[in-house]
């Protein structure tokens, strides 16, 4: 029974104690509203300059394995020390990305104009939740494509304020809150 899970028919629970387990619920719903919801596209170019990156690595360290077992070590040794270089690079290079790069960002949507007369929108939310606090900061921004001109907002609040005391998801509530923001951000466009 693949396909996509509701969440307005399908029941998320976590343990609320967990924090890592809360912050990807909370993302997971997030996602959705701005997907489903509001039917944009999603874009996955930034995750898959991370997915390139790690192919690179593991590619890296296959070839040293390989260069190893079929010329056992001192023979492969100038080829493994080229392997361990340059792996330690692109894990290097990994970090990078994904710190300075993605900064928490866990969906990028697309808002395409009907009409194909506006240029198109690009929505980016990010997220984090740090340990032992159970403040979720949201952040939302939207940028023109075109004009590279990015509007941003963001929220702070309880996890208490999305998931009930059993550690049961509430939709409604993570969709009201996403859907002030976005009104705020749309808005905000408008007004400029």
């Amino acid at each position: 029974m693949g396909g996509d899970k509701n969440p307005e028919n399908v029941v998320v629970q976590i343990n609320k104690w967990d924090g890592a387990a809360v912050k990807n619920a909370l993302d997971d719903a997030v996602k959705y509203i701005l997907i489903k919801k509001y039917n944009y596209l999603e874009n996955f170019a930034l995750f898959d300059g991370r997915l390139v990156l790690c192919a690179i690595t593991v590619t890296l360290a296959l070839i040293a394995v390989l260069c190893d077992y079929l010329y056992p070590f001192p023979a492969s040794k100038s080829a493994l020390a080229i392997c361990v270089a340059l792996y330690f690079f692109s894990t290097a290079l990994l970090s990078l990305y994904t710190s300075y790069k993605e900064k928490g960002i866990f969906v990028v949507a697309i808002q395409r104009d009907p009409a194909s007369f506006n240029p198109d929108l690009i929505w980016e939310a990010s997220s984090y939740l740090k340990k032992y606090d159970d403040k979720y900061n949201l952040i939302l921004s939207v940028k023109n494509a075109s004009t590279g001109s990015v509007n941003e907002a963001s929220i702070t609040k309880s996890v208490a304020n999305f998931i009930d005391v059993n550690g049961v998801v509430i939709p409604e509530l993570i969709e009201s809150t996403v859907a002030s923001m976005h009104d705020s951000l749309t808005s905000q466009r408008k007004e400029k």
